[in-house]
C-alpha cells in the first residue's frame, strides 16, 4: 500500500461529527460500568454522573472555544499552542495510551457479551474477532469510516430512547411488572446515600471512563467539513444529550431494581429488560450492547491513529507515524495500535476474569489530565485570541477555574484510595516515563 503522503482528508460530515463524539462516551461505560458505579454509591451515583456532566459541559466548552478560533488544530496541537513541547509530548502520548486502553475494553467487553451466545467459545478468540472488524472498517476512507459510525451509534442511541421510554412506563406502573412500590428503591436498602459520600467519589473513576471521548471531536477537526461553524454547534448538542443518556437510564433502573440486586454479571439493561417480561428483549439489548462497544472501540481506533498522525507532524512521534495512503488514511498509526490491542487480547487470554476491571481504572485517571490539559490550554491562549470566537464559555475565567481545581481534587483522591492501587501505579509510572521520554525527545 502507498505511504507517501501526509495530507487526511475532509471526508467527515457534521452528522458524523455529532454521533462520533456520542459513541466515543456511550459504550462499556454506561451499558456494563454502570452496574459497578451502583454497586460502589447506590443511587446517590446520579450525583457523580451529574457533577461529571457539569465537568464535561466545562471542557468541551473550552474546546469548542478554542476550536473556533483555530479551527485546523486539534486537541493535541491545540495543548503544542498552549504549552509547547514537553507538555504536548506527554498529553498526546498520554492520550493514545488512554483510548488504547479503552479500545481493549470494549473489545474485551464485546467478546464478553458475545459469549451470551457463544459460552464455550473463549474470551480471547471472541476479542481477536472483534478486533479484526473494527480494524478493517478503520482501513477504508474516513466518509466511511464516519458513516459506520453513524449507524453504530444511531443504533444505541434508539436502544436508550426506548430503554428510557420503557423504564419510565414500567415505574409508573403503565407496564405491569413484579415491582409494587418501584419509588421506594430510591431510598430503602440503606438511603439514598447507602455508602456516604465516599461512595459517589469512588464511583467517580467509572463515570470519568464513561464520560471520556468527548474530546474525540477535538481530533476529528482536521477531517471535518466547514469545521469551524458545526463543531459549536456539535458541543452544545452533545453534552445535554450525553447527560440524558446516562442520568435518565441510571435513575430508572435504581427505581425498578434495588441498586444492591444489580447484578455486576450481566449489564443492568438486560436486567430490566428482563423484568418487563419482552418476548426476546435479553437478546435484542445483547444485540444492542455488543454494537454500542464495537462503536466506542471503531472511535478508539481512529482517535489513536489520529493522535499519531498528528504528533508525527510536530516531531512528538516517529515520521514513519504521519504518513497516509493515498485514501488519506494513516495506516501506520493503525498497524501500531493494532499492535497494542494484539497484547490487550493475550490479556484476555491470560487473566479473562479479571481485565475488563483493571483496564477500566485506569483510563478514568488519564481522562483527567487530558481535561485538565484543555482546561488549562483555554486559560492560557483565552487572552492570545486574534479574533472574537462567536462559542465562548459563560462566565470565564471561573468556570474554567472551577473545573481546573475539581478535576486536581478529584484526581488526587483517586491517587491516594488504596482501592485503587493498581491504577495509580499504572498512571504514575506512565507519566514518569513520558516526561523522561519528552527530555529526549526535546533534544533530538
Amino acid at each position: 500500500m502507498e505511504t507517501n503522503h501526509q495530507n487526511l482528508k475532509k471526508g467527515l460530515l457534521p452528522r458524523h461529527v455529532q454521533f462520533m463524539a456520542l459513541a466515543g462516551m456511550i459504550g462499556t461505560g454506561i451499558f456494563k460500568g454502570s452496574s459497578e458505579t451502583l454497586n460502589m454509591a447506590g443511587p446517590s451515583v446520579v450525583i457523580s454522573y451529574l457533577i461529571g456532566g457539569i465537568l464535561l459541559f466545562i471542557v468541551m466548552g473550552a474546546l469548542g472555544e478554542m476550536a473556533t478560533v483555530y479551527p485546523n488544530l486539534s486537541v493535541q496541537r491545540l495543548v503544542h499552542r498552549a504549552f509547547g513541547f514537553q507538555i504536548s509530548f506527554i498529553v498526546g502520548w498520554l492520550y493514545w495510551i488512554n483510548w488504547i486502553l479503552v479500545t481493549i475494553v470494549e473489545l474485551i467487553a464485546a467478546a464478553s457479551f458475545l459469549q451470551y451466545w457463544y459460552p464455550s467459545v473463549p474470551l480471547w478468540i471472541l476479542s481477536l474477532l472483534c478486533a479484526a472488524l473494527i480494524i478493517g472498517i478503520n482501513l477504508f476512507q474516513v466518509k466511511y469510516y464516519g458513516e459506520m459510525e453513524f449507524w453504530f451509534a444511531s443504533i444505541k442511541i434508539l436502544a436508550l430512547t426506548l430503554f428510557i421510554i420503557l423504564g419510565t412506563m414500567i415505574l409508573f406502573g403503565i407496564v405491569p411488572s413484579s415491582i409494587s412500590d418501584p419509588f421506594s428503591n430510591y431510598t430503602a436498602h440503606g438511603g439514598f446515600f447507602p455508602n456516604g459520600m465516599g461512595g459517589v467519589l469512588s464511583a467517580f473513576l467509572v463515570v470519568m471512563f464513561s464520560y471520556g471521548g468527548a474530546e474525540l471531536i477535538g481530533v476529528a477537526v482536521a477531517e471535518t467539513k466547514d469545521a469551524e461553524n458545526v463543531l459549536s454547534k456539535v458541543i452544545k448538542g452533545t453534552v445535554w444529550r450525553v447527560i440524558l443518556f446516562y442520568m435518565l437510564p441510571i435513575l430508572i433502573i435504581c427505581g425498578i431494581i434495588p441498586w444492591n440486586q444489580v447484578s455486576s454479571d450481566e449489564s443492568p439493561f438486560v436486567q430490566v429488560f428482563s423484568i418487563a417480561g419482552i418476548p426476546g428483549a435479553a437478546d435484542v439489548m445483547n444485540f444492542v450492547l455488543i454494537t454500542a462497544v464495537l462503536s466506542a472501540a471503531n472511535s478508539g481506533i481512529y482517535a489513536t491513529s489520529r493522535t499519531l498522525f498528528s504528533m508525527a507532524q510536530n516531531g512528538e512521534a516517529p515520521k514513519s507515524l504521519g504518513k497516509t495512503s493515498k485514501k488519506g488514511i494513516p495506516v501506520n498509526g493503525i498497524t501500531l495500535t493494532t499492535i497494542f490491542i494484539l497484547l490487550g487480547v493475550f490479556l484476555a487470554y491470560m487473566i479473562p476474569n479479571e481485565v475488563i476491571g483493571y483496564l477500566m481504572a485506569i483510563p478514568g485517571m488519564t481522562v483527567i489530565l487530558i481535561w485538565l490539559s484543555i482546561c488549562l490550554a483555554q486559560l492560557k491562549l483565552r487572552r492570545l485570541y486574534k479574533k472574537t470566537p462567536n462559542f465562548k464559555v459563560l462566565w470565564f475565567p471561573f468556570t474554567t477555574i472551577m473545573a481546573i481545581i475539581v478535576l486536581i481534587i478529584i484526581f488526587f483522591a483517586f491517587l491516594f484510595n488504596s482501592n485503587n492501587i493498581i491504577g495509580t501505579i499504572v498512571c504514575v509510572v506512565t507519566v514518569s516515563t513520558l516526561t523522561i521520554l519528552s527530555y529526549f525527545f526535546r533534544k533530538k
